[in-house]
């Protein structure tokens, strides 16, 4: 298949579009490059041993979407382009509704005009809000309490909507966990701009000299050792993901399938300060501070229908996660080059 992976220079479509090109399939890549750096491109290029045709704009601009679709031809298209930030998300809700809502409208119209059948969509577990028990189950109702969420909460409403529309359209919803780690190779990894948003680049700019300390929003939650617990997953294991549903697709029946992409388990904040020291050699200094509004106690996946239908497993472990971040942020410790 002829793929397009709109985001594939950002943290997991970068990783992604690897694995794609290693099943076989080529692809194109289009990123306006405002959360990722152009010199990622040239390290894809290394690591897949081929040139990567790559567009360099916006995929709210309609005209220059219509033209890609116009004058190549896709057999499908994975969807990571969107803002991700969650505080930045409620600081600027309309930039993230202007331009995640409108990136999608671009692309799916240019979609439909060129009878391109097939989407692979990055949605996130914060669609389950923050009431949901654990483990979250995919017919879950769906919620959100930042505008980032109702973003994803909106566009996969969007994309049901589209299908009843089309009945002829495969389309998948693949709903992340806690994208950690980086390419074995140490080559790729996350390069947050700023200060990071999640908790293992975070962790990693503290081990690489770039922060003080971590600091532990909350030591007092009902879990084992009292901070928050997450499922995080290796980002090898979640684009291996993306390219099993994208084989799935061309299975299906149905309009429209979700699946949860997660290990099944949760992580806290301390165990995962805990083997990041055991990569890095030594232990990692920490605070604790007051909770954050809006953090709940545990978030993790039930992942067995993705497991059963897309013959797909998270197969690393936390250690692996947290070897493979040092690997990359101990040899890269600005990030990319700009």
């Amino acid at each position: 298949m002829r793929v397009l992976v709109s985001g594939g220079a950002g943290y997991i479509g970068s990783h992604t579009t690897l694995q794609v090109l290693a099943a076989g399939h080529d692809v194109v890549v289009v990123d306006n490059f405002s959360n990722a750096k152009p010199s990622v491109m040239a390290r894809l290029e290394a690591l897949a041993g081929q040139p990567i045709e790559v567009h360099g704009f916006d995929l709210t601009d309609r005209d220059k979407t219509e033209h890609l679709f116009a004058t190549e031809r896709f057999d499908a298209v994975i969807h990571f382009a969107g803002f991700k930030a969650v505080g930045e998300s409620v600081e600027k809700p309309l930039e993230y509704y202007e331009n995640n809502l409108g990136s999608t409208f671009s692309l799916v119209r240019a979609m439909q005009r060129h009878g391109v059948k097939k989407l692979v969509f990055s949605s996130s577990a914060t669609v389950y809000g923050e009431d949901a028990p654990v483990p979250m189950k995919e017919d879950f109702p769906t919620s959100a309490t930042n505008p980032y969420g109702w973003t994803k909460v909106m566009i996969e409403q969007i994309l049901r909507d589209v299908a009843v529309a089309d009945p002829q359209m495969r389309i998948a919803l693949l709903r992340y966990f806690n994208p950690v780690g980086a390419h074995p190779s140490g080559t790729i990894g996350e390069d947050p701009q700023g200060i990071p948003n999640n908790l293992v680049p975070f962790i990693a700019q503290v081990a690489v000299g770039r922060r003080e300390h971590l600091n532990i929003f909350g030591d007092d939650y009902d879990t084992p050792d009292g901070t928050g617990l997450r499922d995080y997953i290796h980002v090898e294991d979640l684009a291996a993901g993306h390219v099993a549903a994208l084989r799935r697709l061309g299975e299906v029946s149905d309009p429209v399938s979700t699946w949860n992409l997660g290990t099944g388990h949760g992580t806290s904040v301390k165990e995962m300060l805990a083997a990041f020291s055991r990569a890095v050699g030594r232990e990692l200094p920490f605070k604790v501070a007051p909770r954050r509004p809006g953090d709940i106690a545990a978030s993790y996946a039930d992942p067995s229908r993705a497991n059963a239908e897309l013959d797909w497993h998270a197969t690393k472990t936390v250690d692996d996660m947290c070897a493979d971040t040092w690997r990359w942020q101990s040899g890269n410790p600005e990030g990319y080059p700009s």
